[in-house]
């Protein structure tokens, strides 16, 4: 895709496909559940990072358990 638009160019490839999304007209219900599959995938991702990192430093689920309990103190 060439961009030729100044505001194109400032937005992402996602930002531009989410602005796809809400050319549709969606209702609010649709928006919600496009919401929350966001959020989740984002999660997902963000959780596989977490465990990538923690098996390349030898950090155990144990040890992340842990640390998330003295945050919480």
């Amino acid at each position: 895709m060439t961009i030729n638009n100044p505001i194109e160019s400032k937005l992402s490839t996602l930002q531009l496909e989410l602005l796809k999304v809400y050319s549709f007209n969606p209702t609010e219900a649709e928006l919600i559940e496009v919401k929350d599959i966001l959020a989740r995938f984002f999660a997902y991702r963000f959780t596989e990072k977490v465990a990538e990192a923690a098996k390349a430093r030898d950090i155990s689920d144990a040890d992340l358990d842990k640390w998330l309990e003295e945050d919480e103190q």
